[in-house]
């Protein structure tokens, strides 16, 4: 499986590279950008699992970088700035940092921090099962305790990772779940590149649930964000 991937956006060279040397004896991934607008494409088009964030950069700031970036995606965001009043600490978490360090900073703190943040983002997003919660909509019956699936009365084999995903989607009607969260919360790991497995699972789980024979499908596909139960 893929390493778990860092994007570290710093125009300062010898601070990007200090900080990759320190993450990569760490086991991870890291990539390098100078300016905002790389890192939002960057972003767009890789895996990435969380970010070091500079506020003064290049094209576009780190607070517009991390708006543009909460409007699609979760991954954990360390704020890293020179910048070290109150007002800008607690601007960048508002705006949705999830943690922030001030220049200059020991790079085995923010190992640690990066560290932290990824096992609770991990942790965070695992599936919370009730096994006393039964889910009926209309004739489909999901027991999580028992883990079966029952469509109209009848039986349908599922495998564990096909009944997990349609635990979480069922459990969360009307939720849109993208690709990236589905893998995190039932496979319980960082998401990587190539993970057309979700959507594999999902074509498997429809075929099983009859979905090529329903008028009103019960997985409905949210083009360009996701997935979403439609109960």
């Amino acid at each position: 499986m893929k390493r778990i991937s860092i994007l570290i956006a710093d125009d300062e060279e010898e601070i990007a590279d200090l900080i990759a040397i320190h993450l990569e004896k760490e086991g991870y991934h890291c990539l390098k950008v100078a300016d905002g607008q790389e890192a939002i494409h960057v972003i767009q088009t890789q895996v990435i699992d969380l970010l070091i964030l500079d506020i003064m950069m290049p094209k576009m700031d780190g607070y517009e970088v991390t708006r543009q970036i909460r409007e699609r995606y979760n991954m954990p965001i360390i704020f890293l700035s020179a910048k070290t009043s109150d007002f800008d600490k607690v601007h960048g978490l508002v705006i949705g940092a999830d943690d922030y360090m001030t220049k200059p900073f020991t790079p085995i703190e923010l190992v640690a921090r990066v560290n932290a943040q990824l096992r609770r983002f991990i942790k965070l997003n695992q599936p919370k099962v009730d096994s006393k919660v039964i889910l009926e909509f209309g004739g489909l019956v999901i027991a999580p305790d028992q883990r079966t699936v029952m469509l109209y009365g009848e039986n349908i084999e599922l495998t564990p990772k096909e009944f997990d995903i349609l635990y979480l989607l069922a459990s969360h009607p009307k939720k849109v779940y993208g690709v990236e969260n589905i893998f995190q919360q039932v496979w319980g790991d960082a998401y990587f590149e190539g993970g057309n497995t979700v959507m594999v699972h999902i074509r498997t789980l429809r075929k099983k649930l009859g979905e090529d024979k329903r008028k009103n499908k019960l997985i409905k596909t949210v083009w360009g964000v996701g997935y979403t139960f439609n109960g």
